[in-house]
């Protein structure tokens, strides 16, 4: 362990073998941080807060802070963060509320970079993409592989499916299914993430079946329900496809489009 001396480490913290933490940070007493962590300067660690290993939490950050939730009557909520992510800059994470989750959550190997923000009961899975400035209202789900362009703003519920990408600058205010990317103010679908398929692997006979889901979903005229039987369907010969079905029966907002 490696604390600088002007930091200020309140007794019950935990911080485990390897953690290096900066001048001037503030860590309370209900902090656990895991091995091999690095903190830089003016971090605040708030709250029943609960950091994985090998993370790296840049310059000035506060994790753990109550949630900008005026129904919070200071129950013991928390925010757990997975292993090997990195926050960037000015990146704020508020604890759960009693009315929901109790926890705000982030997975594993994510890049959050400055001035993002997840608020009070936030669900973020694990290898997604934070540009900066994307800013997350509470309750929000996240699954993994996503990636949200700058200043992508996401309102209270909204559910985001897996490998979902959206442009710079993004209004979502109703769920995005996986696979499929979305740009402006007001959003617009505009196809799958193609690219990002290709790169994490997808064959291109399933990104063909997405693109064949994707026009079934929202270019073939079809009403809601009626897309999703003909997706059920073609779920018989793609797994991925199956994925979009699962996503719409669970969505609470709608789903874009």
């Amino acid at each position: 362990m490696a604390v600088h001396p002007s930091a200020i480490v309140a007794p019950g913290a935990r911080l485990a073998a390897g953690v290096e933490v900066g001048p001037h940070c503030v860590i309370g007493p209900n902090v656990e941080v895991g091995e091999g962590t690095w903190i830089g300067a003016g971090v605040v660690l708030d709250g029943r807060l609960r950091i994985g290993r090998g993370n790296r939490i840049f310059h000035f950050a506060s994790l753990g802070a109550p949630p900008q939730d005026k129904k919070y009557a200071g129950e013991d909520t928390a925010v757990e963060i997975g292993d090997r992510n990195t926050i960037r800059e000015y990146v704020t994470i508020n604890r759960g509320t009693a009315g929901d989750a109790g926890v705000t959550r982030v997975g594993d190997d994510n890049w959050i970079m400055a001035y993002v923000h997840f608020a009070h009961d936030c669900q973020i899975g694990s290898h997604t993409i934070f540009a900066n400035a994307c800013q997350l209202a509470g309750h929000v789900v996240v699954e993994d592989w996503a990636i949200f362009g700058a200043t992508t703003l996401v309102h209270q519920f909204v559910h985001i499916g897996a490998h979902a990408f959206t442009g710079m600058g993004t209004y979502l205010p109703q769920d995005l299914p996986p696979f499929m990317s979305a740009s402006g103010h007001m959003e617009r679908p505009y196809g799958i993430n193609s690219e990002g398929l290709k790169r994490r692997g997808f064959s291109a006979d399933t990104i063909a079946a997405l693109k064949r889901a994707y026009r079934t979903l929202y270019r073939s005229g079809l009403g809601l329900e009626e897309a999703r039987q003909a997706l059920k369907a073609q779920a018989a010969e793609c797994p991925e496809v199956g994925a979009i079905v699962s996503f719409l029966e669970r969505s609470r907002r709608g789903i874009l489009r």
